[in-house]
């Protein structure tokens, strides 16, 4: 049979999603990053215990809907914008590994709220350590030895070295049970370009995992792809579904 990697709904593409699983979420901060519809259906999914990994923790459902309001068009939040804060919001994470988990503006996000009550576990570490932590996972690199780190509690219990007189800490790669991305269009096969910033963590992310979804604008026939701009091969997709042409206004609503 031909290769075809597209699914049909976000849901059927994370119904096999278990409790307590490793997920790496792609994006950078904005709507135009996050997989806003993989996140949704896992919400909708109810699957528990997880550990997101990831640049931002994320916003509640009401923080969202002020940023909304507060930016009076001048940044365009679409309707169907939810972060992996929706996630932590409804008690369905148990750790996060994330660069920044908590913000310093005074707003306190999902995350910090659990956190202080003792309902979730941190483990903090530099957005480009961590960056490569997962791209070593996807390049079958076991561990890596980095100066950033030392002497601050992102060392603590981990190995440090001399390298030409400069201590560096042991990093292990950060492997995870499933990746969810976003990227602009894919082909059946599974592979995939980016636009603008969205080919942040999503790239690094693609191939980081046992299992990748690629949430996408646009699915194109085989040989539509310039293949000097495809930035993640097929061989590291296993599954592709396509945003609905017309936004969702609600993450319980099933796609």
């Amino acid at each position: 049979m031909p290769v075809n990697k597209v699914f049909d709904t976000f849901d059927a593409a994370v119904a096999d999603v278990v409790d307590g699983s490793m997920i790496h979420v792609g994006g950078f901060g904005t709507a135009a990053e996050y997989p806003s519809y993989l996140i949704a259906a896992l919400a909708r999914s109810g699957v528990s215990g997880l550990t997101l990994t990831g640049n931002h923790s994320g916003f509640s459902e009401d923080q969202l809907k002020m940023m909304k309001d507060a930016n009076l068009g001048i940044i365009k939040y679409p309707d169907d914008y939810v972060s992996p804060g929706l996630l932590v919001q409804r008690g369905q994470v148990a750790k996060g590994i994330y660069a920044f988990p908590v913000l310093n503006r005074g707003l306190e996000v999902p995350f910090e709220t659990l956190l202080n009550e003792g309902k979730v576990e941190l483990e903090l570490i530099g957005q480009g350590s961590l960056a490569e932590r997962i791209r070593a996972a996807r390049a079958g690199i076991a561990a890596f030895y980095t100066p950033v780190g030392v002497g601050t509690v992102v060392a603590e219990g981990k190995e440090v070295r001399d390298f030409d007189g400069r201590p560096h800490v042991l990093e292990h790669a950060l492997k995870a049970d499933v990746s969810i991305i976003r990227a602009h269009k894919a082909d059946r096969y599974g592979n995939l370009v980016y636009k603008g910033t969205a080919r942040t963590f999503n790239a690094t992310m693609a191939g980081a995992a046992h299992l990748t979804i690629a949430e996408v604008d646009e699915v194109v026939e085989l040989g539509e792809l310039d293949p000097e701009c495809i930035v993640t091969a097929a061989p590291y997709v296993q599954r592709v579904v396509v945003r609905p042409a017309t936004m969702s206004t609600s993450w319980e609503t099933p796609c």
